[in-house]
């Protein structure tokens, strides 16, 4: 369609449809990301003709080419415009020239004719010709004229949704609500531009979707290269380890059979030495047995008669309970190497996901005291007159951070440090908070928590009860959205909690706070959302 042709539709709706591009009427329409809409080819070869992607009417440039997506909620209106006013691609021309007929420049309702440029002048200067209704050029005539009064059709009926002329109002639509047609033209403009406005939104709202989720992938890529390279310097440093603790080994060993072959060398020489006495000994026994000297055999030194004072020699047997002793400190030592490279490793990779959370005072019980700066709560004896708004807890007390996540991976650290109870994790958006509650993933909850100063505890299905070597004084809370996990992590040993897995996300996760009741002064401790140390 030509830009002569888009002169035809009647009224400035047109220009909404309108391509400022090449003037036209949209061909295969599409979006920017600032909101202006193009035909496509005609946006492709704006810019395949420069350098720089960059919009034709705002000019905003984007630093990487836009994809292209055919905007077909626009295309529909275009084809639904185009079918309502019978557009066509032939011109429309002159009903008065006699000869060659050149193009219509406008079309009287009153006179029923299209006119050029100078056929048009008689209506522009007679004063009854100026009176008559002008309109863009249109070819079909008919259609604009009221068939049975044979005037303009220059008001719309509401109440049945059709094109009147003014005799119509004294007859069958006397009682009608009427309305010019530039009127109902305007209200149907508004309404149209309304639902484009929304389409536009829907458009920027799925860019921006796209664009999170590039942006999630992007970064879950440099992540895998991150995490890759640390898994190749952590298998490294534990292939160091195992080669160090082996070399130990052997050269314990090593010692150990070198010490023995010393000791066996010194009891060897003493047996032999004891040999060797009673060898003489026994020589001057066997010389005594054969001699006839009875006065000589009378008179010998009792002692001679007994063996030479040895060692009493226990029996020699081969140990090696000290070998396999060795081998098993070796390689306790070794997984106890392996377990806490893992922990650091693993924390620190959680630690990259750290976000800024803050306390929500619409979501906290009333007897809970929040710090200024949204970082610190602690419980109060006196119950605060607060709103009761449907986000606030009344009976549990709890507050959420108000900071929601619906995608991705986020990371937090809770100082829990001086407390005897307190209880810690994240909770869907639609969590029940009026009257008791029931703290487990079904309800939307995935906590840990401590009870009586040493007595930790988690839910799952049922109460589950954990076994904690050391007693955490920072709790680093870390989820997974699409992987459905939950862990919870002591911060200072590098030591590891819980983890809930195989979870399903449908909805946003806010972090959970409960300091838990004051217990006459036992538990005041607030807990502390702290800043991330990641050289810790």
């Amino acid at each position: 369609m030509t830009s002569s042709t888009m002169s035809s539709i009647s009224g400035p709706l047109s220009e909404e449809l309108q391509c400022s591009v090449c003037l036209d009427v949209f061909t295969d329409p599409v979006s920017t990301p600032c909101g202006h809409n193009f035909c496509k080819s005609c946006l492709n070869q704006c810019w395949n003709n420069s350098r720089d992607c960059i919009c034709p009417i705002c000019k905003e440039t984007f630093s990487k080419r836009p994809d292209l997506k055919i905007n077909t909620a626009l295309r529909e209106v275009v084809q639904l415009f185009q079918e309502k006013f019978s557009l066509s691609k032939t011109d429309v021309l002159c009903d008065v020239c006699d000869e060659r007929k050149m193009k219509a420049l406008k079309s009287c309702l009153e006179c029923q004719n299209s006119y050029c440029g100078t056929h048009l002048g008689p209506h522009q200067r007679d004063l009854n010709l100026k009176k008559h209704k002008l309109m863009d050029p249109v070819k079909n005539m008919e259609d604009f004229i009221c068939q049975k009064h044979k005037r303009p059709l220059e008001l719309f009926c509401r109440d049945d949704q059709m094109y009147v002329c003014v005799f119509c109002t004294d007859g069958d639509h006397k009682t009608h609500n009427t309305v010019p047609l530039e009127d109902e033209s305007k209200e149907k403009k508004t309404h149209l531009m309304k639902k484009q406005k929304d389409m536009q939104q829907m458009i920027q709202d799925r860019i921006k979707k796209i664009q999170d989720i590039k942006d999630s992938s992007e970064m879950r890529k440099k992540c895998t290269v991150q995490e890759k390279a640390a898994s190749v310097e952590l298998f490294s440093d534990l292939m160091h380890s195992i080669e160090r603790c082996q070399a130990e080994l052997l050269e314990m060993m090593e010692e150990k059979q070198r010490a023995a072959e010393k000791l066996d060398k010194q009891l060897i020489e003493e047996l032999q030495q004891e040999i060797t006495e009673l060898n003489m000994r026994n020589t001057e026994l066997d010389h005594l047995l054969h001699t006839e000297d009875h006065l000589q055999l009378l008179q010998i030194d009792p002692s001679l008669c007994s063996p030479p004072h040895t060692r009493n020699w226990p029996e020699i047997s081969m140990n090696t309970d000290v070998s396999v002793e060795t081998l098993r400190r070796a390689l306790t030592q070794l997984q106890e190497t392996l377990h806490e490279k893992l922990s650091q490793t693993v924390l620190k990779r959680m630690q990259k996901y750290a976000v800024d959370v803050t306390l929500d005072p619409d979501t906290a019980h009333p007897n809970l005291i929040l710090s200024d700066d949204g970082k610190q709560v602690r419980h109060g004896d006196i119950k605060q007159k607060l709103p009761n708004n449907p986000e606030r807890f009344d009976c549990c007390t709890c507050v959420l951070g108000k900071e929601g996540v619906s995608s991705g991976r986020f990371y937090f650290e809770v100082q829990v440090k001086g407390k005897a109870k307190w209880d810690l994790g994240v909770a869907r958006k639609s969590i029940n908070r009026k009257g008791k509650v029931t703290v487990n993933p079904q309800d939307g909850y995935r906590v840990v928590g401590l009870w009586n100063e040493n007595e930790y505890w988690t839910s799952t299905d049922s109460y589950v009860s954990l076994s904690l070597s050391v007693k955490p004084q920072k709790v680093g809370v870390f989820v997974d959205y699409e992987e459905g996990l939950v862990s919870f992590y002591d911060v200072e040993s590098r030591s590891h909690i819980y983890s809930f897995t195989g979870q399903s996300f449908t909805e946003k996760l806010h972090p959970l706070f409960s300091p838990c009741r004051n217990e006459k002064g036992t538990n005041s401790a607030p807990l502390i959302i702290s800043p991330v140390n990641y050289n810790q």
